[in-house]
């Protein structure tokens, strides 16, 4: 998987991992409840992924352009260094990452899959979206992932990220959330 020793470099490098979250964390289905409230499916595997990640001292990220009590909840659980919600435009929140983090573009991955991603994913580090993104945006990625989002495809990131960083599942003290 990724075998390019350009796009293994660029990984290398990465200090923060930043995520969309509908099509990336979710397949991009928006579920209401009767009630008006919205509800969103999760992927558990993607989660682990993302714990891992954590545990091995990458910075985790959420920037998206809704404001979701759903989404923080996720966050919460998995305990994501920062949430951006109501990011209409999203570089204002890498700004923001860069600043806080004393971190460069190039210390940064986003994964994304719209047309709101496309900004960031030109100026990050290292740019991954899932396969069902639409054909503007794996025009441009580094890395198009083989899962779809919501389904796989952010844990498949997460474990190249640690393959590249020379880490497994068993160097990691086991997250148990999801």
């Amino acid at each position: 998987m990724y075998d390019s020793v350009e796009i293994k470099l660029k990984a290398s490098k990465i200090k923060l991992a930043a995520f969309d979250v509908d099509g990336v964390m979710t397949d991009g289905s928006l579920i209401y409840l009767p009630d008006g409230s919205e509800a969103k499916a999760f992927n558990a595997k993607d989660g682990l992924g993302l714990s891992l990640l954590s545990a091995a001292g990458i910075k985790t990220v959420i920037i998206t352009a809704k404001d979701s009590n759903v989404v923080i909840k996720r966050a919460e659980t998995l305990n994501f260094t920062k949430v951006f919600l109501n990011q209409k435009n999203k570089l204002v929140a890498l700004d923001s990452i860069c600043e806080e983090f004393s971190i460069g573009y190039d210390e940064i991955l986003y994964m994304g899959d719209d047309l709101p991603d496309i900004d960031v994913l030109k100026a990050v580090g290292l740019s991954v979206c899932p396969c069902d993104a639409i054909d503007d945006v794996k025009n441009i990625c580094d890395v198009v992932t083989n899962k779809a989002g919501g389904k796989g495809a952010v844990r498949e990131i997460c474990d190249f990220l640690l393959r590249v960083k020379g880490l497994s599942f068993k160097d990691l003290r086991r997250p148990t959330n999801q």
